[in-house]
């Protein structure tokens, strides 16, 4: 059986191997790195010795001979938010299939502080990363990762706009460090765009828009593309601001409207725009609770597309962001700074940051405007 020969024995050597199978260790090294300049028989010769002794490459040993530990640096906020997860797992599985190992660090999107991000980078440092992918989805999340002192090259995942545009973020480095990084984001603005076009094209003129944390970059983005479509297509918008991406939130304040509507006798916007699906579950159940129909009364729409929202009464029509691809495209960029890749191609770039493409996935929580 293979590597029997070295049961119960000291880990076998390079030096080993080559012996075993008649060659230079350079020419072991090479088959070990994949490299083309070896034959075939060669290569099947060497690969039978490996498999005979056990040997098993020292990750130590190959990142002194090619300077590089084929490690990437993760650090990432919003660890409790299906998003980021997404885009975490889809970063890692990539990684694994070029044969990277990813090493992680997740952090408090809101409490990290600059000191707390430096610490986490000079760490990896340490382990000899080749490069960092920073998921920020938070201004001051995404301001650290652009002051933090690193040679590596460096992807940042963000949204266009926050209290800190990405270009001035960019100004925040030296000339050499802008040359090695990369920044991709979500297209925020043709998804709100779609939604945009969806109300109008049921006639709905009177929206709330239930906007998320302020401090979050994709909120910041959705509700300025919102708020300037709306400008655009004669839409009356009212925002309900909340300080949380949670049901409860949003429960509540859907709860304190129409509560005031009926003690004032106004009348209830005909559309509820919700800038992540959670805060829609929470107004859904608040107009649930007041016998308010969705869609035959208000129609409602979500953002993100999180399991189960295709089984909520009614199924809910939300924005179905490409998470994987984000993930993709992230990695992708670190391969390309690395020299190991080429250059992405993105179906569009705003501010400096190119952009993942979201769909819009109708379903029947939208309808036309009824008279009343």
């Amino acid at each position: 059986m293979a590597g029997k020969r070295n049961a119960g024995k000291k880990r076998p050597s390079m030096f080993e191997v080559a012996k075993f199978a008649g060659v230079s260790h350079q020419t072991v090294s090479r088959v070990i790195n994949h490299s083309p300049d070896v034959s075939d028989v060669t290569r099947e010769k060497v690969q039978k010795a490996i498999d005979e002794l056990g040997y098993r490459p020292s990750n130590s040993a190959r990142a002194l001979a090619s300077r590089r530990s084929r490690t990437i640096g993760l650090i990432a906020g919003g660890q409790r938010f299906y998003g980021p997860i997404s885009a975490i797992s889809s970063i890692e599985s990539m990684a694994r299939q070029h044969g990277l190992f990813m090493t992680v660090s997740m952090v408090h999107e809101a409490l990290c502080t600059q000191a707390e991000f430096d610490d986490l980078c000079r760490t990896f440092d340490e382990m000899n990363v080749d490069a960092f992918i920073l998921l920020t989805p938070t201004d001051v999340m995404f301001s650290a990762a652009c002051r933090t002192q690193v040679m590596q090259p460096r992807v940042i995942v963000t949204s266009t706009h926050g209290s800190i545009g990405v270009q001035d973020g960019l100004r925040l480095m030296s000339p050499a460090d802008r040359r090695r990084v990369s920044v991709v984001g979500m297209d925020q603005w043709s998804a709100m765009a779609e939604v945009m076009r969806l109300v109008v094209e049921y006639g709905h003129r009177s929206v709330l828009y239930f906007a998320g944390p302020k401090d979050w970059r994709d909120a910041a983005t959705r509700l300025l593309a919102w708020n300037k479509l709306c400008a655009t297509n004669a839409v009356n918008s009212v925002t309900v601001q909340c300080n949380t991406w949670e049901a409860s939130e949003a429960y509540g304040k859907m709860n304190h409207i129409l509560d005031n509507i009926g003690r004032t006798g106004g009348s209830l916007p005909t559309c509820m725009v919700c800038a992540n699906d959670s805060q829609a579950v929470g107004v859904a159940r608040a107009l649930h609770e007041h016998g308010v129909r969705i869609p035959q009364d208000v129609s409602l729409v979500g953002f993100d597309d999180m399991p189960a929202m295709d089984n909520m009464f009614p199924p809910l029509t939300t924005v179905r962001p490409g998470f994987e691809q984000l993930g993709v495209a992230a990695m992708r960029e670190a391969l390309y700074l690395l020299g190991e890749g080429d250059e992405n191609s993105f179906a569009a770039s705003r501010h400096g940051v190119g952009l993942v493409s979201a769909e819009l996935i109708k379903r029947s929580s939208i309808g036309p405007v009824q008279r009343r």
